[in-house]
């Protein structure tokens, strides 16, 4: 009886030792929640610039304070939010104390940080640099990222169109192609020019990583952000 009781016995502990193992795999294996986070200063120069960063909580809240944690030197120092009027606002970004900023959720503004968000939704904040008259117009190229192969060749042209967002005297939303805007790779002015449609041909020639923007004589962007893997 008793060696049957102690099979038995041992039989149970290597059940929950199976058990456990499953759960701690399955666990390791879980995949994060994520968004990819850009952030511009008060300066117009990107402080972060569509970088992936995990979250637990499934709003821009905190998906800008999680990239704060994780690039800004002071850490979440760098970032508040406060309930006000119009909702959960922000009021300090990149270590500005700031009301004057905006943030977008893929291209769309959001109505407050308590909106939520998506995995792999890309969430941009930025501090309005003209403080006048708060013309800066918010931008962005029809893609955030991609791959380009120098695998075959000694170049690569890669095709980007580049719109930025307005409104008209009745404040509704107007989407208009940005024309004459010269693309900065890496923070350099480049020769590349978007044309008239906002179509611009950006040519790779080495290998690496570019974070891709425009600058505007005839208007003030909120900087447009792609990054370009060029293997």
């Amino acid at each position: 009886m008793k060696k049957q009781t102690k099979k038995l016995l041992s039989l149970v502990l290597v059940a929950l030792m199976l058990a456990a193992s499953v759960f701690v795999l399955a666990s390791c294996g879980e995949e994060k929640n994520y968004v990819y986070v850009t952030v511009a200063d008060g300066n117009g120069k990107f402080a972060v610039a569509y970088e992936k960063v995990e979250i637990t909580e499934m709003t821009v809240d905190a998906a800008l304070r999680a990239a704060h944690a994780e690039f800004y030197s002071g850490g979440e120092d760098g970032y508040a939010s406060a309930q006000t009027q119009y909702g959960l606002s922000l009021t300090k970004l990149w270590g500005t104390e700031t009301s004057s900023c905006g943030y977008y959720v893929n291209n769309v503004s959001a109505s407050s940080l308590a909106d939520a968000v998506e995995n792999g939704d890309h969430v941009y904040a930025f501090i309005y640099t003209d403080m006048t008259n708060f013309s800066d117009s918010y931008s962005y190229f029809n893609v955030n990222n991609f791959e380009v192969e120098l695998k075959y060749s000694d170049s690569s042209t890669t095709t980007l169109n580049l719109t930025h967002l307005a409104f008209d005297e009745n404040w509704n939303l107007v989407k208009s192609p940005v024309a004459g805007a010269v693309i900065t790779l890496n923070g350099e002015k480049t020769d590349f020019v978007t044309d008239e449609n906002g179509n611009v041909n950006i040519i790779f020639s080495e290998k690496g990583e570019f974070v891709i923007s425009a600058v505007s004589e005839d208007m003030t962007l909120v900087p447009p952000v792609a990054v370009a893997t060029v293997k």
